[in-house]
């Protein structure tokens, strides 16, 4: 099963934690100082908020997988559509583990497709960057994806 994904920028953490907790009539099911995210089955959505970006509004939209072989699949159809891939392989953001690439919609509008591989304590592992607000490696709205991305040092 894919599961729909959306990141969203916000200021007031808790304020949006009590807003999309009584929206969706359920609990986050992480919550970290800078982060929450809702898993929920109907519908299915991994929807994730976080205090991490340029400005409130959304961050990224995408596809979560529930394996490896969904996943390939995605990426197919994304070279097929002549769409400038940003492949990350196995990468870490948004306190987990995952296999995850990304495209760029006309709009320039950033979407990740990825496969969750476990979690993790941290919003992610790399070093820390010069832009430590920067929510997870989303390509710069606005420009294709090998046009005008973040660079892997400047991630999460």
């Amino acid at each position: 099963m894919k599961r729909f994904h959306v990141h969203l920028h916000v200021d007031d953490l808790n304020r949006s934690i009590g807003f999309y907790s009584q929206l969706f009539a359920a609990q986050p099911a992480r919550v970290e100082g800078d982060y929450a995210k809702w898993m929920l089955e109907d519908p299915p959505v991994n929807f994730a908020i976080s205090t991490r970006g340029n400005k409130p509004g959304i961050d990224h939209l995408g596809i979560q997988t529930d394996d490896a072989e969904e996943l390939a699949v995605l990426k197919a159809r994304a070279e097929a559509a002549d769409m400038a891939l940003l492949d990350e392989g196995t990468t870490t953001c948004c306190y987990a583990r995952s296999e995850k690439h990304w495209i760029t919609d006309p709009q320039g509008v950033a979407w990740e497709h990825f496969h969750t591989l476990g979690n993790i304590p941290v919003f992610n592992e790399a070093a820390p960057a010069a832009n430590s607000t920067a929510a997870c490696c989303a390509p710069t709205r606005g420009k294709p994806v090998g046009v005008a991305v973040k660079s892997a040092s400047s991630c999460c």
